[in-house]
Formats: C-alpha cells, structure tokens, sequence
C-alpha cells in the first residue's frame, strides 16, 4: 500500500490539533443571571434556556440585568424573552399516517437535518450538515451520531454519513476532544464511538479513510489517556486514567468542572442538598462524569440505588468505556499496520494489555458476566446490566465468557420489549424497565459474533415490535422505551420523553434492511 504511505505525512500535516480555546460557557458568561433563571425554574427544563440566542451584546444583557433586577416589579421571565430568542429550529411536523414505519424515518431524516456553519449562543457552528436527535436536543451528539448514522448508511445516505464525520473531526482539531455536543457548555465528552464511525465510513470509501482519520483517531485516544504516564501508587486516578491495583491502566468517566452543569443547574444542586455529608463540587463532578458516560443517569454510578445523591462515577471503571477504548486502540493498531509502521505493535501492545486487565477486573467468573469496576472499594460492582455487553461487542471475551454472558441475557435482561438496561428500578432513565436503541444494538451484534445468532434475532424481533407498537398507535418514535410492559410509559429520569428520535430512527432501520 505504498500510495497510502505517502499520504501520511500530508495527513498529519492538515491535522493541526487543539489550536483553539474552547468558547465559554453559558454560565461562565451569565453568571447571576443564569443562576437567577435556573433557580427560580422560569423555563420547566433547564436546557431552555442555555440554548437559547442572545438577541443583543452580551454586555448590554448584563448591565440591564444589574442595573433592573432589583426593581419592583421586575419580570425575570419577560426580561428573558426580551433579551434573547428562542430555541432554533424547533420541529414542527405531523406524522404521515399513510406512511410505513421505514418511509416514516426515511422522512424524519430531513426534518431532523441541521446546518449551522456559525456559532450561534451555546450552539458551536459546524462545518457541514448533520442529523439531530430530536427534542430538546438540536446539536450534533456524540455517541447519538454514531447509532444514526447506521440507519443513514442503511438507508444509502453515505454524504450526510460523511458530514458527520468530518464534523467530529472538525472538533478533535479545533478542541482536541469530541464534546458530548457542539455546545460551549459540554465540557465532557462521551463514549468513545469515533473509531466505529471511521470504520463505518471506511466499509464503504474503502481503507484509504482509516488513515485519512488516523490524526484525529490519535488525538481521541491521547484525550482519553492524558495523564496516564503521571499515574503511580500515590495517584491512582487522573482526569480519565486509573492504575489499577496489578498497576495496568483502565479507564473511567470524568469532567474537567466541578460546578453545576448549566443544563442541569437547580436540579445538580437540589441533588448535592440531598447529601449534606459530601462536598458540592463532588457531587457535581461525579454527576457530570455521569452525564459523560451518556447513561445519565443509572444505578451503575450509585452507592445507593435509591439515592442519586449517592452518586460516585469516578469511582467506577465502566466495562462499556474500556471496551469502546479496546476497540480504538485495536482500530490504531491496524491503520497503523497498513502503513507498516512500527506503533502497529504499540498500539497492539496496548490493546493486549486493556484486554487482559478487562478479563482481570470485570470479569466474574461465578456469575459468568462482565461488570463495572469500583476502585474506591477495590472490587467489582453488583450491578447486572447490559454494559457487559459491549465486551462481546468489542470481542475481549473469550467463547465461554460469552456463553456465560448469553445465559445472564436470556434468564434476566430479556423482556417481552426487548433487553432491559438493568435490573434495578430506581427511578432513574437507564434502570429498569427502559429498553435502550443503542444497547439493543450493541447485545445483537456482540451475541452475533459468538454465534449466538437464536438469542441475537430474538432481541431483534422484540425490538422491532415494541417500537412498531408505539408508532402504530402514536405515530412517532421516542428517545427509550419501556420493554418490560411495552406500550406503557418508560421511567423517564430528569427531563420528559423524547419524540424523534435519532438514534432510536438509526438502529431501527438498519435491523429492519437487514431483512430485505
């Protein structure tokens, strides 16, 4: 492959990383007067208004602001309404009733389609068109893209497919990181789902867009290990990093602040009143790490199932997150060895080891299953849930480990809907009984590679069925589902159900082209 070769160079030259500083965040700019909104709830979701434009210079908000809020009188909420305008591009649309559930997507991708080349308030201006989730979230979402994307190449939409990419490469160069989406107040990222969406490209352009990625797939990996070479018996964990007690390194879930997430800002305080015993800025990292791990929020990240404010993300070495790494350190290992360079065999070193430190410490022989991981009580969490999965997803299991992992799936996780997230009813949206697109996709495709294709169709089957049930009698499809009682309402956390739905659309049609 010596033209491939050549173009390395070439690559790494255009790929200039983390060259600009990212732009501040809604509260960092707002200051009192967004904790004055989110506080006194005039908007029902938090998200409102952090997404909301400016309609003037951020200076001249300010000075009103200061100058009228002790006013008699004063209307926080007309003062708002005034001074910045409403959420862009909301959706308007009505469900064709005509419509098959395949035409209905094929549809959706349109109205859900966004393009924002400039910053506009919180929203980070992308170079090329993208597809949103729905509902409360219109940006370009990390981990949501990726399952999205599968049903836009089932559906032979390979260039929005490509802008998708390229905006999260756009991204890695300008911050050196994917955020959990193009809004200045996402200082998380989320599951790692980049190299996948490489290789997704790369099945259909072929291999030559592995390594015209390969910079960014590298700055990725370095944004998840920064740190890992300060790790040693007096700092077990840095920022993502964790030296695990046989001193390889594992990875957690983590944020850069310890503040309030501004769309999450009274109800992130409310929780840290509810655990007098805890710093504030404790319970916010974790909850925002929580947030970072896209499953916000579950009873993986609680010491108390029954109590959010017992959340400890960080303490938690997730099997999902260190799987998703085995699979980028496995996918640089092999650009890498198409262009026949030597760090094929660091990265495969790399890869190796995570491997073998997964088996270490997630693996539970007695229950025959993967789990998390607590480092803070140097033992594995009790939490059955469908995280383990993704070992079989990203192949670190071996044939009888997955044979184990099979069996916990029929006997516990399968529902009439579908696989259930966990075992736990606590409340909270990734518990039980709410059904997941993306972990459906996950449990299929990972059964299917141990060749355990009778359980994998049967997963899919019930899948299909129970978001069939909701369109045919509501006409839409929605962010969860409740896959225990189909039809019936899903747990739905800290915000309302979400009609769209991306990624919900993406899996979907992707299982159901399967069959044709």
């Amino acid at each position: 492959m010596p033209d491939i070769r050549k173009k390395i160079t070439t690559q790494f030259q255009r790929a200039q990383i983390n060259l600009t500083p990212k732009p501040d965040s809604p509260d960092d700019l707002l200051g009192e007067l967004l904790q004055d909104v989110q506080i006194r709830r005039i908007f029902p979701d938090s998200i409102t208004f952090v997404d909301m434009v400016p309609a003037h210079r951020l200076r001249k908000i300010l000075k009103a602001y200061k100058e009228h809020r002790h006013d008699p009188g004063f209307d926080l909420t007309a003062f708002v309404q005034e001074y910045f305008k409403g959420l862009l591009n909301q959706d308007v649309y009505t469900t064709n009733p005509s419509h098959t559930l395949e035409q209905h997507i094929e549809e959706l991708w349109h109205v859900l389609q966004r393009e924002v080349p400039e910053n506009k308030g919180s929203l980070i201006g992308l170079p090329y068109p993208y597809v949103v989730a729905g509902g409360r979230y219109i940006a370009q979402f990390y981990w949501d893209s990726y399952f999205i994307m599968l049903g836009l190449a089932a559906g032979g939409h390979w260039d929005m497919v490509e802008n998708m990419v390229h905006n999260c490469a756009f991204l890695i160069r300008k911050y050196g990181y994917i955020p959990n989406g193009n809004r200045t107040y996402y200082t998380r990222s989320q599951p790692p789902v980049f190299a996948l969406m490489v290789q997704l490209l790369a099945s259909h352009k072929g291999k030559t867009t592995l390594v015209k990625y390969l910079p960014y797939l590298l700055a990725e990996y370095n944004f998840w290990m920064k740190g890992s070479k300060k790790l040693d018996s007096t700092k077990v964990a840095i920022a993502r990093v964790v030296r695990m007690p046989d001193g390889s390194v594992l990875n957690r879930y983590y944020d850069a602040k310890t503040t309030p997430r501004p769309e999450g800002y009274k109800e992130d305080i409310d929780i840290a009143l509810r655990a007098p015993d805890r710093a504030p800025s404790k319970v916010y990292l974790d909850l925002r790490a929580g947030a970072e791990s896209g499953w916000d929020y579950s009873s993986r990240w609680l010491a108390d199932p029954t109590q959010l404010a017992s959340i400890h993300t960080t303490d938690i070495v997730p099997i999902d997150l260190n799987s998703l790494l085995y699979i980028l350190e496995d996918t640089l290992a092999t650009v890498y060895g198409l262009l026949r360079q030597p760090r094929a065999k660091h990265f495969r070193q790399l890869a190796v080891a995570r491997k073998q430190a997964i088996q270490t410490y997630c693996w539970d022989e007695a229950q025959g299953y993967f789990f998390d991981y607590d480092i803070a009580k140097d033992q594995r969490t009790s939490i059955i849930s469908d995280a383990g999965l993704f070992a079989l997803f990203a192949g670190v299991a071996t044939q009888q480990q997955a044979d184990g992992v099979a069996k916990m799936v029929q006997t516990k996780l399968l529902q009439q809907g579908g696989i259930v997230t966990t075992l736990h009813e606590t409340g909270q949206q990734w518990d039980w009984p709410n059904g997941w697109a993306p972990l459906q996709w996950v449990a299929i495709k990972g059964l299917r590679t141990y060749g355990h294709n009778f359980l994998a169709d049967e997963i899919k089957q019930r899948w299909i069925a129970c978001n069939r049930k909701i369109f045919q009698e509501e006409g839409k499809l929605v962010e969860k589902y409740n896959v225990v009682r189909p039809g019936q309402s899903p747990t739905n956390g800290e915000y309302v159900l979400q009609d769209g739905f991306g990624w919900t659309n993406g899996v979907l049609l992707a299982l159901l082209k399967e069959d044709i």
